[in-house]
């Protein structure tokens, strides 16, 4: 296969199907199998983001988790994609989808609801805290490899950058409304008892799934090799990401870029509380400008791509996110609201237009039948550095103080940028 198009209207590679129209004018608000994965990533990031705030306070204010038990909280939450996500892939291709994901999702309640039926008993842990952690982290990124896989299967392939866009939204939309959610919750009712709404997220996400069309059912993979063909399997997606320049470019640039900046998202609350003393409500108002910029970002990220090309708007953006990151350890020079903000905000811009123009572009690469296990091999090699990162930048940041180490991971993750410019 040659590269991929840079413009979401070249010819389509693949057919849709799940019940959408074959025509690309086909309005994507119309398409009832797409408007129940809006609906199904809202739940699900309602339900990820009151999971882990509550997790985390749980942690430190129930069980006394000093800085590097709440760090590899955050690190177990990763470490099963990076692991599972290319095993997965392979599943997802021959598995029923629809049928898979509900499995999934059902899954992830009854984890998450282990924590509040612990509590009630007085059995809580800080090890059962880290086994939910690392199942419900496992169980999330199996269902994103699927739903990867799905998309195409669902909307034609010049409404792919729209849909990744709204997609996108819908996301937006829960992780600004998860973390207040929680916060709410758990104040008036506790960590514990927050959990449960997590799990009335995640039973809303599994009927939303359900109600996807049967056509959905049907195997990516229609030949069923037997079990002992799997790493053959497995190799037909590498060899997808091998063959494809750009592919291999975005997983050296990604693996590289959330190397670096999982250092710097480990130590930032830290920084920011300590070494900057900024008040809660600077704190609130500097994750605010993220949400906004995120929204601004799925907003501009069709028009953008579609003037430029994918491929440019890919490597323009990568840079932005990555120079937007020096910001933070140059808030420690002076004005150090400011420049957190206009950090989160130039980040939260730019990385969400490059992750839709990278999924996008993935997307109209890989063939129908490989769509699973080429999502699950990029997922592995772009979250599997993000544990990496946080646990040795909160170890270097004890050695070396703060901001030497959110210096590092901003060029980390400006070289790894760069690996998208390489002729």
């Amino acid at each position: 296969m040659g590269p991929p198009p840079d413009h979401p209207s070249s010819p389509p590679r693949t057919a849709s199907a799940g019940g959408g129209s074959d025509h690309p004018a086909h309005s994507l608000l119309r398409h009832r199998p797409f408007a129940l994965l809006c609906g199904e990533q809202i739940a699900s990031s309602v339900g990820r983001q009151v999971t882990t705030l509550a997790l985390a306070l749980l942690a430190v204010t129930r069980l006394d988790a000093g800085p590097f038990g709440a760090s590899a909280l955050m690190a177990l939450s990763y470490l099963p994609g990076a692991l599972l996500s290319p095993f997965a892939g392979v599943l997802v291709d021959r598995a029923r989808l629809r049928g898979l994901t509900v499995r999934l999702t059902v899954l992830q309640v009854l984890v998450v609801g282990s924590v509040p039926l612990a509590d009630f008993f007085g059995r809580l842990s800080l090890l059962q805290l880290y086994a939910v952690a690392t199942a419900s982290g496992a169980l999330t990124s199996m269902l994103a490899v699927a739903l990867q896989a799905a998309l195409p299967r669902v909307v034609h392939p010049e409404q792919l950058l729209s849909a990744n866009s709204a997609l996108t939204g819908a996301r937006t939309t829960g992780q600004i409304g998860g973390p207040a959610l929680g916060g709410v919750l758990v104040g008036l009712a506790g960590a514990s008892t927050a959990l449960l709404a997590g799990c009335v997220a995640y039973g809303v996400e599994a009927l939303l799934l359900l109600a996807l069309p049967a056509t959905l059912n049907t195997p990516a993979e229609r030949s069923r090799p037997e079990a002992g063909s799997r790493t053959a399997a497995l190799r037909a997606g590498l060899a997808v990401v091998r063959g494809e320049r750009l592919l291999r470019r975005q997983v050296l640039a990604g693996a590289g870029f959330n190397l670096g900046s999982g250092a710097v998202d480990a130590l930032f609350v830290l920084y920011a509380t300590r070494d900057l003393a900024l008040p809660a409500w600077q704190l609130g108002t500097v994750y605010a400008a993220f949400s906004v910029a995120t929204v601004l970002g799925v907003l501009l990220a069709g028009r953008f791509a579609a003037t430029i090309g994918l491929a440019l708007a890919t490597r323009i953006c990568a840079v932005v996110a990555a120079l937007a990151i020096f910001l933070v350890p140059a808030a420690s020079l002076g004005s150090g609201f400011p420049a957190l903000l206009s950090y989160q905000f130039l980040f939260g811009l730019s990385a969400t237009v490059w992750a839709i123009s990278m999924t996008t572009t993935q997307q109209l690469i890989t063939p129908p039948e490989l769509q699973g296990r080429v999502a699950g091999v990029l997922q592995a090699a772009l979250i599997g550095t993000v544990p990496i990162g946080a646990l040795g930048g909160g170890a270097l940041a004890g050695w070396l103080g703060s901001v030497p180490v959110l210096t590092g991971g901003a060029t980390v993750a400006l070289l790894a940028a760069a690996c998208l410019w390489l002729p």
